[in-house]
């Protein structure tokens, strides 16, 4: 990356504080940004980098510290003051309005109006939405409603509606999770466009490469405090990994394999219309087999059909032997099978209720006696799984939108497990997890599977499925194209059966 000059400040923040229900989210933390830099703010889930961006963007108010803008102090007071004054945010959690169209969306509190303002000029707002469109890359209709889009166009609307702000600070929290290699690559080239002109950006991702690829300067925060800043070309992955959970990370997967029960699963020939066609395999107990495949390939669509979200045009399934092809998600979770969706804020949780009201969501009945919720019950329950998996929260009554997005998937997962599933399908259980939280997750994956359980793992991560999976079922464009040994399944076979075409040509 190009070089940053050292009296260019555009940002500055000294002792930032902000305190949650008696949790420190942020305890004095500094941060300078520079005209024209990428600076990537990296830590674990809950060190503090989203309420960080938050503060900024105006979201929440900080208990103390100061914050210069260009020179000049300034707090903003809300979302709108902080836009007036330059700093745009995209945040981890998507913001929308579902029944807008996406021009609609794009101009959200800064619309395109007509005579002096007394009406919406709805050619114009879609004339402009198609030129931001057209800028990241998304070939998508201005007038389409927001709730016909994927989550990967969803990303990209508001990344468009972030860049059409000309702010001069722009704040991304994982802009590339949804989004594939392609449009990551655009995105990127957007970023560099807007180097070129000054704009600083703070950049948030646990995706190591990307950091390493795309940003100036790195600074860490652990447990809601700075530890350091570097510039990015004098860090590594083991560097980068032992700032942030204050140790060294010699092995990310638990070492070795469970010992295989019986085949306790078996899908054949399963086919739904449009989205994957005569899908085979077997699951044994205390297995865990990968589902592999590009975006598109058909993976979480399987899923859903297993958990009777949708339903299969053909094919059978059966447990122990029994045909078992869900009509409902009530009739999978009472047949044991369990499932932790790719998108926890829509599928896996109700956020604004509690942690404990998450995690006993779907086994109220384990805790209830003719009608009434035996709340002893219930909150032993919770708390044995807040324990277990190290859940960070201040009581059980806590919201769970209040928490970080890897104690948030921890919920989704307990929640699951709570109903004492047989099989569990996991859809990019990790996804937005900091590197910490994800190797808690893989022991618990694997001490799941030692404990028996037949474990259905989607994961859009290589290493994950190659350190995890004892088998690894490959699919492309629907097609099941491999189904691979550990043995077998090196990142680079996985590929080779996973895209499209490449095995005809070669």
């Amino acid at each position: 990356m190009g070089e940053i000059d050292s009296g260019d400040s555009l940002l500055e923040v000294r002792g930032l504080s902000k305190s949650f229900s008696g949790i420190k989210a942020l305890d004095g933390v500094s941060f300078e940004l520079k005209k024209g830099e990428v600076h990537a703010l990296m830590g674990e889930n809950g060190a503090g980098k989203s309420t960080f961006m938050k503060i900024l963007a105006g979201l929440q108010p900080p208990d103390a510290g100061e914050i210069w803008l260009e020179g000049i102090p300034f707090t903003p007071k809300n979302a709108r003051s902080a836009l007036k004054n330059g700093i745009s945010l995209i945040q981890q959690e998507l913001l929308f309005v579902p029944e807008l169209t996406v021009a609609e969306n794009l101009f959200l509190g800064k619309e395109v109006t007509g005579l002096g303002g007394k009406w919406i000029n709805a050619d114009e707002t879609n004339r402009q939405a198609t030129l931001w469109l057209k800028k990241v890359g998304l070939a998508v209709s201005p007038k389409a409603r927001m709730k016909t889009l994927s989550i990967a166009e969803l990303q990209l609307v508001e990344i468009a509606k972030a860049i059409s702000n000309n702010a001069s600070v722009l704040m991304m929290d994982e802009p590339t999770s949804a989004l594939s290699e392609n449009e990551v690559a655009r995105l990127f080239e957007i970023i560099r466009e807007l180097k070129s002109k000054g704009v600083g950006i703070i950049y948030i991702s646990h995706k190591m490469d990307e950091i390493l690829q795309i940003a100036d300067t790195v600074t860490v925060f652990r447990d809601g405090r700075y530890i350091d800043s570097r510039p990015a070309g004098t860090l590594d992955r083991d560097t980068l990994i032992s700032l942030m959970v204050g140790r060294k990370l010699s092995d990310l997967f638990p070492s070795g394999s469970t010992e295989k029960g019986a085949a306790i699963y078996e899908v054949s020939g399963l086919t739904r219309r449009g989205s994957f066609e005569n899908v085979s395999f077997d699951l044994h107990a205390g297995e865990i087999l990968g589902i592999a495949g590009l975006v598109g390939a058909g993976r979480t669509e399987l899923a859903r059909v297993l958990f009777g979200l949708d339903q299969a045009d053909r094919g059978t399934v059966k447990l122990h032997g029994a045909p078992l092809l869900p009509d409902s998600p009530a009739t999978a979770i009472r047949k044991g099978i369990g499932y932790v969706s790719e998108d926890r804020k829509l599928l896996g949780l109700v956020t604004g209720m509690s942690v404990l009201q998450n995690i006993t969501l779907s086994s109220l009945k384990k805790h209830a006696s003719y009608g009434w919720i035996r709340s002893g019950s219930e909150q032993n329950a919770a708390e044995s799984f807040v324990r277990r998996l190290r859940i960070k929260c201040s009581s059980l009554s806590q919201k769970t939108e209040t928490l970080s997005g890897g104690n948030q998937q921890k919920v989704a997962i307990a929640k699951v497990l709570l109903a004492k599933p047989k099989i569990i399908i996991l859809d990019e259980p990790t996804r937005g997890i900091d590197i910490g939280a994800k190797a808690e997750i893989y022991q618990l994956i694997r001490q799941l599977a030692s404990e028996g359980l037949g474990i259905l793992l989607i994961s859009s991560e290589l290493p994950e499925i190659t350190g995890l999976c004892d088998r690894v079922l490959v699919l492309s464009e629907g097609k099941q194209t491999a189904l691979l040994t550990n043995g077998e399944a090196s990142q680079e076979k996985i590929m080779y059966y996973a895209v499209p075409g490449v095995r005809d040509e070669g």
